[in-house]
Parts: C-alpha cells; structure tokens; sequence
C-alpha cells in the first residue's frame, strides 16, 4: 500500500485545498491576501496583539509577519501602539477601514462564510462524531513516539 496515495490522506488534502480556495476567494474579492485576512482576522479576536504573538498564531516568521504589518499599516488597515507596560512592545488594532475590510473579506457575502455556517447546520449527532474522530487523528498525528530502546 502506497502511504502517500490514501483515500484519507487525500480526502483531508481536498478539504485544505477546498478551504483555501474559498479564503483565497473571498480575500481577492477584497483585495486582500490570505495571510492579511488571517492576520486581521486574528487581531480583531485579539486586540492589541503583539507581533510575535501573532506571527506564532499564524505560524509564520517573525520577519515575514512584519512585512505583512508594513503592508496593513501602509493600507491604514493597523495601527500600531507603544504598549503602556513596556514602551520597546508594539502592539497592533485594526483601524476602523480595517474592520470594514475584514467585514468584506469574512462577512456576510463571503463564500468561505456561508458554506462554514451550512456545514454548523449539521446534525448535532454528525458533528460531534466528526469531531470524535478529529480528535482521534490529532491525538495519533500528534503523539510523541516512545524512544525505542
């Protein structure tokens, strides 16, 4: 048996793919990219974030994540503030064009949106069997191998 070539490996690949698609839509109709919507998004569920905080949430360099800041402050979409706690911290809002434009990006028209509430209309039952099994996947995927001895 092909382990690259799973029914289950592909099936999680089509679903990524098909997420991305619909994010990746939904941002160029804004005139956004994904990681940009991502970082708003991000921000505006955490306001006053720091840059690190946010790059490690996004899972994405330190250096690549303040080019995409430069990018979003450039655009009027962040702002940066010198945090009252420790004056060398900055940490970022989204500015009232940002909040519009996260609002296009991830709103009511969005396609990513719509198909995500179609699929929390699911029967409650279906759900958390999903869920059940995610669990299960993350718990092998994740687990730390035994050193063998």
């Amino acid at each position: 048996m092909n382990l690259l070539n799973n029914e289950l490996l592909d099936s999680f690949i089509q679903i990524q793919k098909a997420l991305y698609s619909l994010i990746k839509k939904d941002a160029g109709r804004a005139g956004l990219t994904v990681v940009q919507v991502k970082a708003l998004y991000k921000i505006h569920r955490t306001p006053d974030v720091g840059l690190r905080e946010l790059a490690g949430s996004l899972k994405l360099t330190n250096s690549t994540m303040s080019g995409v800041v430069d990018r979003l402050v450039a655009h009027q979409l962040l702002e940066r503030h010198t945090s009252s706690a420790d004056r060398r911290a900055i940490t970022l809002k989204l500015t009232r064009k940002g909040e519009e434009k996260l609002e296009e990006a991830t709103g009511t028209d969005s396609s990513f949106t719509t198909k995500i509430m179609e699929l929390t209309a699911m029967p409650q039952e279906d759900k958390d069997h999903l869920l059940r099994i995610h669990h299960l996947i993350l718990d092998v995927l994740t687990a730390k191998e035994e050193n063998k001895k």
